[in-house]
């Protein structure tokens, strides 16, 4: 594979980082409640790659046995996207960011336990330097304190879907596996809205809610993932780690010009923030570099 084309693969990787941090700033626009923002982000995501497949004339089957799993999964997924919001709602798109990139932390204490693998001591030591960093965040934004525990919870989910869907993804097509899992998410999101009442007044979207879930749904989800799926089948795991942890950095850079002052925090926030992602940051290196 040539230079140019690497370079441009590297680009369109960091596009598509770009778009997932804008994501953050979508939440914060729509006026809707979490639940909601997320039942329309799914279905509008899943309407789109049904309309993908269709156009690429490609089969939509799978196995009953994957199926029931991609739902499950997507179930997850449903219930980290929620969360998001909810954090973003309660606290500010920085706070949530930030939090987020715990997945980090919870991948490497949940994966060698699901996967049944020894425990890496370049895991252990990035870990304690993101709770750190975490317990800094909440010392000096404690007003955030229900943003952080979503944000948190949200990196929880994140991390169990990433491993179960690195399991999936020897089976079946990436995109494919994306479709069931935004149907799944859709059911979930139902289901809970349906068992609480929540299909009322609050589904009607204004001029501008609705301009803002098309982004969402289309561009920050649906062609974000395939812009995705197709650079990191060319670039190395390493490159597409280290790429993909500038998704709080992008994020936080955009809530702050977007929202400006109500992004603004303490400077110990910003010290948590500068150690989470520092340690975010490394631990591709440490993976790679270090065998331990």
């Amino acid at each position: 594979m040539s230079k140019i084309t690497v370079n441009r693969n590297i680009l369109i990787l960091h596009l598509t980082v770009l778009i997932w941090g804008f994501t953050g700033v979508l939440g914060e626009l729509i006026s809707i409640p979490a639940l909601h923002l997320v039942w329309y982000r799914v279905l509008i995501a899943a309407v789109s790659l049904i309309l993908y497949y269709l156009i690429k004339r490609k089969s939509l089957l799978v196995p009953k046995g994957q199926l029931f799993q991609y739902l499950g999964v997507g179930m997850i997924v449903g219930l980290h996207w929620v969360l998001f919001f909810y954090a973003i709602k309660v606290s500010t798109v920085s706070v949530t960011l930030v939090t987020l990139s715990s997945v980090t932390l919870f991948t490497a204490i949940l994966e060698p336990i699901i996967n049944r693998k020894r425990i890496s001591i370049a895991d252990v030591i990035v870990g304690l330097v993101i709770i750190f960093g975490i317990y800094l965040i909440f010392k000096f934004e404690f007003k955030y304190f229900w943003g952080i525990v979503f944000g948190l919870s949200c990196a929880f989910c994140a991390s169990i879907f990433s491993i179960l869907n690195a399991r999936m993804v020897k089976k079946d097509s990436p995109t494919t596996i994306t479709l069931y899992e935004m149907i799944g998410a859709w059911i979930g999101v139902s289901a809970v809205m349906l068992v609480n009442g929540d299909f009322n007044s609050h589904m009607v979207l204004n001029q501008s809610d609705l301009l803002y879930l098309l982004l969402l749904g289309v561009v920050c989800t649906a062609i974000a993932y395939v812009l995705g799926v197709a650079v990191m089948r060319e670039l190395s795991a390493f490159t597409v780690a280290l790429t993909t942890n500038m998704e709080p950095v992008y994020g936080i850079i955009l809530a702050l010009l977007i929202f400006g002052h109500k992004e603004t925090m303490s400077t110990g926030f910003y010290f948590g923030a500068v150690i989470v992602l520092t340690a975010v940051f490394i631990y591709p290196y440490l993976k790679t570099k270090i065998k331990i």
